[in-house]
């Protein structure tokens, strides 16, 4: 049987471990035996990237905007353990942890349409039976409606596994809403990462040589954009699963990210990144 022919090269970037060793056997007993594999070569491993000063890499990348496809095997992020394990000459960026509010917002909401002509409410009843209600919007045309809530059991529980985290890690820990806009559900998470940390952090932080920042979220975006890592950014939870996935793409690849659960009495569990 003839192996079909590749008119264009793949760029093939190599990577560390075991994956090197899949990817040698995909080779050979998937793709080989079939297709007449015309690849442009570039060995990512660790080694190599820190041998060329990171060059590879770029190369790498040029050779993908060259010929428009790349198959990447995964990489080990350089963090101080493997600079002193593999000998590198340094890291060349450090890491950014996105910590994500793991309940509530739009992962727990309720939605409508809603019809011309109606009046939507946000309506509380208490205890006692009493009621507040608040006018969403009179719809004069068709429109929708969505929901969200959350508790302050959790966003406590999520600002103490933060602060703890930090404190491992011995990293600064940033915290970022849109408080301006939000005043109510927004506001609740700033003032209560704002009191736990007051009252049972800041001294903490101090002599761990380490601080706890606020700033809004389309600040914190502009900040770690231009920054050059080693801290540990808080995010509720749609804010989390999008900018996870912006910070892993900004070093190079979705399969440079790894995924931690956290819980604030120190029970960690790892999983793959998705």
């Amino acid at each position: 049987m003839a192996k079909i022919q590749m008119n264009t090269p793949l760029v093939e970037m190599d990577g560390d471990e075991m994956t090197r060793i899949l990817w040698k056997e995909i080779k050979e007993i998937l793709l080989a035996p079939y297709v007449d594999l015309n690849t442009e070569y570039y060995d990512l491993g660790l080694e190599n990237r820190d041998a060329t000063n990171d060059q590879v890499t770029v190369d790498s990348a040029e050779a993908t905007k060259k010929y428009g496809v790349a198959v990447k095997c995964a990489t080990i992020t350089p963090n101080a353990a493997r600079v002193k394990e593999y000998n590198l000459k340094k890291m060349w960026k450090k890491p950014i942890t996105i910590a994500r509010h793991a309940y509530g917002d739009v992962y727990r909401d309720v939605e409508m349409q809603v019809p011309a002509g109606a009046k939507a409410e946000l309506v509380v009843t208490r205890a006692d039976g009493t009621q507040e209600r608040v006018t969403i919007h009179d719809f004069e045309t068709p429109g929708v409606i969505q929901g969200m809530h959350n508790i302050d059991k959790s966003i406590e529980s999520f600002a103490r596994s933060c602060f703890n985290y930090a404190l491992d890690k011995k990293e600064d820990l940033w915290f970022a809403t849109k408080d301006t806009i939000s005043k109510k559900y927004d506001h609740r998470f700033k003032d209560i990462f704002a009191e736990i940390f007051e009252s049972e952090y800041k001294e903490k932080f101090e002599k761990a040589g380490i601080s706890y920042f606020y700033t809004l979220i389309d600040d914190a975006v502009a900040r770690v954009v231009r920054s050059e890592g080693g801290y540990i950014w808080a995010c509720k939870n749609y804010d989390g699963d999008v900018m996870s996935d912006m910070v892993a793409t900004a070093f190079g690849s979705l399969a440079m990210m790894t995924s931690v659960l956290v819980s604030p009495d120190g029970i960690y569990e790892y999983e793959a990144a998705h």
